[in-house]
């Protein structure tokens, strides 16, 4: 239940963020196109009065819901430099805490946020919709462009704090059974899984002397096993110093220079 969860939580964020970005990007374009003499005839009769109504609306919606989500993945801002001072057990009931704190407001927010959406005409549409008889029932008002019902706009807070509360009792569950927190790691991007073993294997098993490209250098003596650590397979080969036996057959020139030394 708690993946279902998670997973309509991340689609609704992913799904608002790119709906309002793709709606401004339009509404944008629309408006220079507008000024501009021969596309005026093409998009004149287009309206986009309400893109930024919805847009704002979206935001709300997201910014709810995507406030929960930072519950669970750990990513809101703490001050916490005191709290580390202290020793575990302190630690740990400061946390716990400040964790039930969080589900204690989300949860009143819940409460007096879904108390209003339904005074505000909630209560009125499902009774409408239903076919129950509401004649002393508020109405409740619209929005100005889009004359959408206002209690829909509104049914983020109850929604989104609800949402937020029961994350705040799942991280605070996970914290006494596990003594963890979530943690965010800013430097990961969630879906692109990377094996860091293998990638560093495939970098180690380049031997630059071997490439035939022109732009590395090349060097007889690094030859594939020969001299170096055995485990880097002659990656990283040490040259050896001449022997008379190299000379024979060589260049004859290199034993007489040698052969004053002696």
């Amino acid at each position: 239940m708690s993946k279902i969860i998670d997973h309509i939580e991340e689609w609704l964020i992913a799904f608002l963020m790119a709906a309002a970005t793709v709606i401004i990007f339009v509404a944008v374009m629309h408006r220079y196109a507008a000024g501009v003499s021969f596309l005026y005839p093409l998009v004149h009769h287009l309206d986009f009065s309400w893109a930024q109504e919805l847009c704002i609306i979206m935001f709300v919606w997201m910014a709810k819901f995507g406030a929960a989500y930072g519950v669970r993945t750990g990513i809101h801002v703490g001050v916490d430099v005191l709290i580390n001072r202290l020793d575990d057990r302190m630690r740990g009931r400061f946390i716990v805490f400040g964790l039930l704190a969080g589900a204690t407001f989300t949860g009143t927010i819940t409460i007096l946020g879904g108390d209003f959406v339904w005074e505000n005409g909630a209560h009125y549409s499902i009774f409408s919709t239903l076919g129950i008889a509401g004649e002393d029932l508020y109405e409740g008002p619209i929005t100005a462009d889009l004359e959408w019902p206002t209690w829909i706009v509104y049914s983020a807070i109850p929604l989104g704090s609800g949402l937020m509360c029961f994350r705040f009792l799942q991280v605070c569950a996970s914290f006494i059974k596990t003594g963890e927190l979530p943690h965010h790691d800013h430097g990961h991007v969630e879906g692109l899984e990377e094996d860091k073993s293998d990638e560093q294997r495939s970098a180690q098993d380049i031997n630059w002397f071997e490439m035939d490209d022109g732009l590395h250098p090349k060097d007889l003596a690094h030859h594939k096993g020969e001299g170096g650590d055995p485990s880097l397979d002659g990656r990283i080969s040490t040259p050896k110093d001449p022997t008379p036996d190299d000379w024979e057959g060589g260049d004859a020139s290199a034993k007489q220079q040698e052969e004053p030394r002696k």
